[in-house]
């Protein structure tokens, strides 16, 4: 159950947040660490009382003592990742409770023009590119668990494309939790540089091999050069006693494009803050969303699209359906600076509430400061159609297969977006079961 915890919320105690050591690294990245300690005393942790977390309680994180996982606290065989492996002729790279494990990864050869491996190793190697771009883009003084993560994090996946290189397989960045201990903390870390003409698609995907709870506080940074082609998938499906934090930044040159899809069916608790900054003419960023909520889920989606240069397009679709007394959150602001003439952007979030109990708070936002543009948005929130139901129950289709057809067709909006087969066939099978359970439930309801 998703406790109130209102004292807890007013005055909740940070202080395991600050007794660990920061994490490893070089002295440029120490430098960092020191300054993302110091903005979070400045901005605290999160309540209600501040608008960007009003819908979004977070303090029944502070229920259990939290710790950093332990290292090697349960043995992962190849045999446990294989049902997370998604593409299997692709790259993947595997992390247990965020260290990276190369002996269960499938890394690209030394004559292909991509590095896909770990952070922490390419810092104890090679730091000129992660001293460039880490921690650069993904701001550590508006986020609290932002600047957690950079005062903490161990390792991450670091992925480097070279210019002009198309990689053919989809890599795969893979967290697995699977510390038994309760409170179990991972900072996972990624950083993704596409370099000019290049093209990659990244599969960033998160589950659990317990029941137990913890907490996953994730941070990407994407880097797109001129003419730059990333699709990235974010496909979290951890287990609903476990917590998930994300931060997801883009950075966007002269005709680049960014095709985002965030997929969040787990977790009792995710907030995934995505933005991307167009900071070149001919910058295009796509941001596609499906939330599938049930239970007492609360899973919350805010998305900052930040118009910095003109002749730009940006196109977001968020889709959301929700069961039980789960709770969605959308908020979406599309910001358009003063020189970002010929802008053109779309939002729309649409929502389907299967209970009299679910609740979605949806808050599109516009905030304009150029004359030349074009800037729509929307939300809508339902319930599925009766005349659809009537329409399929009158060819012979029993009710609840019925409500089962109509779902699916909703998720499918979404779900055509992505050009990523694996992912799609994953999606295929994860959300059949979804739904199955979410047509039993309603069927009950009914009777």
């Amino acid at each position: 159950m998703m406790e109130t915890l209102t004292e807890m919320d007013r005055t909740p105690d940070i202080a395991p947040f600050f007794g660990g050591e920061l994490g490893p690294g070089p002295a440029w990245l120490q430098s960092l660490r020191e300054k993302a300690r110091a903005h979070m005393g400045e901005i605290g942790f999160p309540t209600t009382e501040q608008e960007e977390w009003r819908f979004t309680n977070i303090a029944p994180l502070l229920q259990w003592p939290l710790h950093t996982a332990e290292a090697g606290a349960r043995s992962v065989s190849a045999a446990d990742v294989a049902p997370f492996r998604l593409a299997s002729d692709g790259y993947c790279l595997v992390f247990v409770d965020g260290r990276f494990r190369p002996e269960l990864s499938t890394l690209p050869s030394h004559d292909v023009p991509l590095q896909a491996g770990s952070l922490r190793a390419q810092w104890e190697s090679d730091g000129i590119e992660l001293e460039k771009h880490l921690a650069r883009h993904a701001s550590c003084d508006a986020n609290f668990f932002t600047a957690l993560n950079t005062a903490c994090f161990e390792d991450g996946a670091f992925v480097f494309v070279s210019a002009n290189t198309v990689v053919e397989h989809p890599v795969q960045l893979l967290y697995l939790a699977a510390s038994a201990r309760p409170g179990a903390a991972v900072h996972a870390r990624n950083l993704i540089v596409a370099q000019p003409g290049s093209s990659v698609k990244i599969m960033e995907t998160y589950a659990s091999l317990t029941e137990a709870p913890h907490l996953t506080n994730a941070v990407t940074e994407l880097v797109l050069g001129p003419e730059a082609r990333v699709e990235h998938c974010r496909l979290q499906n951890e287990n609903e006693r476990a917590f998930h934090i994300a931060w997801v930044q883009a950075e966007q040159s002269r005709n680049s494009h960014w095709l985002s899809h965030s997929i969040a069916t787990g977790a009792r608790l995710a907030r995934n803050q995505i933005q991307t900054r167009l900071n070149a003419e001919g910058a295009e960023g796509v941001l596609n969303g499906l939330y599938l909520a049930r239970g007492e889920q609360l899973i919350d989606h805010h998305t900052v699209v930040d118009h910095a240069k003109p002749h730009c397009e940006s196109h977001e679709f968020y889709f959301g359906i929700l069961s039980g007394k789960a709770r969605g959150v959308f908020n979406g602001k599309i910001f358009v600076r003063q020189d970002a003439q010929k802008t053109n952007a779309k939002q729309t979030n649409r929502n389907l509430v299967l209970s009299e109990h679910a609740l979605i708070n949806t808050k599109p936002q516009l905030e304009i400061f150029a004359d030349d543009v074009k800037c729509t948005h929307g939300a809508t929130v339902g319930q599925l159609n009766e005349e659809a139901l009537f329409y399929l129950r009158a060819r012979g289709i029993g009710a609840e297969m019925a409500r089962r057809m109509l779902v699916r067709a909703f998720a499918n909006d979404a779900v055509e977006r992505i050009t990523l087969a694996p992912v799609r066939e994953h999606l295929e099978t994860l959300l059949t079961e979804l739904f199955e359970g979410l047509d039993t439930s309603l069927a009950a309801h009914e009777r």
